[in-house]
């Protein structure tokens, strides 16, 4: 299946690849006259429907072009605060732009909460069928950002390791105090939000034969 990601996070199409490609579906950015669209995003409303939003508006967009028959995939994702919820959420990208990773640490710092989790709503959709699947990380806020893979909130999250994601990581002795930014890109794409939802549409979809 032809896959075009609407997106311009490269980060973001880099770990869809790594989880469709094997499949056999290609994964591409959605671009339309040389630009990637942009969005009205129904951010009040949260993840969900910022997602759906999203993809009725690509699908419209790519019908009657050369991309008419392509499936459209969007993902969107954000970090939730246990000390304040449903916040920053679907706003969180705004977020980080207004206050940075810091603002978040002294919020933090003032709540005595460190508890959070990164959530992911990724829905794929042919015109024909649609696939919804979320993902969830939960975690914990560092008391100050570390490490320097990743994007957004990565060097401030703490993910939480089982015993067999811990084997991934250099360090397996106690709890994990690594931030996803000191953990890199291989440990990350085994554990994130993004990553399980991702392999969650990898189940619901058939057989690739398109």
């Amino acid at each position: 299946m032809r896959i075009l990601f609407a997106t311009g996070n490269e980060n973001k199409i880099t770990e869809a690849r790594a989880v469709l490609d094997p499949l056999g579906h290609s994964v591409e950015g959605l671009i339309i006259d040389g630009q990637r669209p942009d969005f009205d995003e129904p951010k009040h409303l949260g993840l969900a429907a910022v997602a759906q939003a999203k993809i009725d508006q690509a699908l419209a967009l790519i019908s009657e072009t050369e991309y008419e028959g392509a499936a459209i995939l969007v993902e969107d994702s954000g970090i939730f605060l246990d000390a304040f919820p449903e916040w920053p959420g679907a706003e969180s990208a705004d977020v980080e732009r207004q206050i940075g990773l810091t603002g978040i640490i002294s919020r933090v710092n003032q709540a005595g909460d460190r508890g959070a989790e990164y959530r992911a709503v990724a829905i794929l959709s042919d015109g024909a069928q649609q696939w919804q699947s979320d993902g969830v990380c939960r975690g914990q806020i560092a008391n100050q950002p570390r490490g320097s893979h990743g994007f957004g909130y990565d060097p401030i999250f703490i993910p939480e390791l089982s015993a067999e994601e811990s084997s991934t990581k250099s360090t397996t002795e106690g709890p994990n105090e690594l931030t996803f930014g000191e953990l890199g890109p291989d440990v990350k794409n085994e554990i994130s939000h993004r990553t399980k939802a991702m392999n969650g549409l990898a189940r619901l979809l058939s057989a690739p034969s398109r």
